[in-house]
């Protein structure tokens, strides 16, 4: 049974303990290794894999994470959608820790990060005005919300670089722009996943409120980790029952997002590099 579903855990989430008939696969990517074997199994009678985006013990900072080894890796797995799950904080008072938010935009306030898979010779340009996949993220509200779970469907993702967390006067300059959550992971993944024509949406678990707000200080260490705990379980319930409602086949526009995105003609595109993208460009590119 092909492997159609990619699972990505945050901090918190290094596991997903449903998950059945596992094996641990080691994926080599022309991009460098992805952050630990992916755990292929079966969950709600799907084909599951399963990564922790930080590494076995959470040993990566997020500024170290390979994060086109980590999607290439799902690409050539045969996953088509990605569900994932990460800790924020929130820049909204609705927005209360131990909420989920199933955000719909981000705003990128990282440096330097690669977030692409081309260059060295093929240029694409994909669409991202719509950065996650409606259909994904439309069935995660809804489980999130019959679960009984203070779900928010919506909302923009700061994506910022860490590993500090914000100064006071950035935390307010990020609430002041009406912005809903931060964390420092997502949008790489989500750029990545579109390009390999993943559908791609997040499940942003709250764990406690950015520095704007006045009750910051009064949140400890133990406070935060007691949240990411009850978090994670909370996310392992939504993700199996995410996993088990997923339609077949995909009737979103995610599964075409390189139909008319790839620029460069065939003849003078890289021979080396349409070799490592053949996983992605493969349908468009012929050799």
């Amino acid at each position: 049974m092909t492997v159609q579903i990619g699972i990505i855990g945050g901090s918190g989430l290094y596991d997903m303990a449903e998950v059945t008939e596992r094996e641990e696969i080691t994926v080599s990517t022309p991009f460098g290794d992805p952050s630990g074997p992916y755990v292929v199994g079966t969950l709600r009678g799907r084909r599951v894999a399963f990564l922790a985006r930080h590494g076995a013990g959470h040993r990566l900072l997020p500024s170290e994470l390979n994060f086109r080894a980590n999607i290439y890796g799902l690409k050539t797995l045969g996953v088509e959608w990605i569900l994932s799950a990460s800790a924020v904080g929130s820049l909204q008072e609705s927005y209360r820790p131990l909420d989920i938010v199933v955000p719909d935009q981000f705003l990128d306030r990282t440096r330097g990060r690669i977030s692409t898979f081309f260059g060295r010779g093929i240029v694409a340009h994909v669409g991202f005005s719509q950065p996650l996949c409606p259909q994904l993220s439309a069935a995660a509200f809804e489980v999130a919300t019959a679960a009984g779970v203070r779900a928010h469907q919506g909302g923009t993702y700061v994506c910022m670089e860490g590993p500090q967390f914000s100064t006071l006067a950035e935390s307010k300059l990020y609430q002041s722009w009406g912005m809903d959550i931060i964390g420092m992971t997502n949008l790489q993944e989500a750029k990545l996943a579109r390009e390999a024509e993943i559908c791609y949406a997040t499940l942003a678990l709250v764990t406690d409120y950015d520095c704007w707000h006045p009750s910051h200080d009064e949140v400890t260490v133990e406070m935060i980790i007691a949240n990411l705990t009850r978090n994670a379980a909370t996310a392992q319930q939504i993700i199996s029952d995410v996993v088990a409602r997923l339609p077949e086949p995909r009737s979103c526009a995610c599964g075409s997002a390189l139909a008319t995105a790839i620029i460069t003609q065939p003849g003078a595109m890289s021979a080396a590099t349409r070799a490592e993208l053949e996983p992605i460009i493969g349908k468009y590119v012929k050799a």
